[in-house]
């Protein structure tokens, strides 16, 4: 052994993947209201289940929930969800919401960059949708948030998720309606 060798560290195990019951890789870190992963064993937000049937009013109410608790990350979650269960005329729609809420996540981590991507796509996902009252949802208004915001994400800094978050549907709408195939 030379001397250089003494003292060094011994060479870190690989850790082993995390997986689910199936077997699938899952990433089971504890994770902050942002979603980022944070070191095994400490205190962590708990995590939105994946693949829970919801009404899209049911989504829209949890999402929003989750958006005022500063936790867009897990809204997204929640957006995600109901955009893989919607039909297919809708599924951008859902796509869109679900972008928005993680471009949110984004620029309250301090990431302009990628926050000002997301809430692009979002704002491109939900303009065909401007012209119809689905579910109530106040497409124009979240347009405009996401283009404020965007002009709000210059140089480093970060904005507070809950303070910045967006309303999902306009005052006083609870409707269940669908959108239709004319945008009507």
């Amino acid at each position: 052994m030379s001397g250089s060798d003494r003292g060094a560290p011994a060479p870190a195990r690989p850790r082993r993947r995390d997986r689910d019951e199936e077997g699938r890789a899952r990433n089971a870190r504890p994770r902050d209201g942002l979603g980022r992963p944070l070191p095994y064993g400490s205190p962590g937000v708990a995590r939105q289940p994946e693949g829970v049937p919801r009404t899209p009013a049911q989504s829209l109410t949890e999402a929003q929930r989750l958006l005022d608790d500063g936790m867009p990350f897990h809204a997204h979650e929640v957006l995600e969800d109901a955009w893989k269960a919607a039909p297919e005329a809708e599924r951008e729609l859902w796509r869109g919401l679900a972008q928005l809420a993680v471009g949110l996540t984004h620029a309250a981590r301090g990431n302009a960059t990628g926050g000002t991507a997301l809430l692009d796509r979002g704002v491109a996902a939900l303009a065909p949708y401007k012209d119809t009252a689905a579910y109530g949802i106040d497409i124009a208004g979240l347009m405009a948030w996401a283009r404020e915001l965007t002009g709000r994400l210059t140089g480093p800094g970060t904005v507070d998720a809950a303070e910045s978050a967006p309303r999902l549907r306009a005052p006083g709408e609870m409707t269940e309606k669908r959108p239709t195939e004319d945008g009507a």
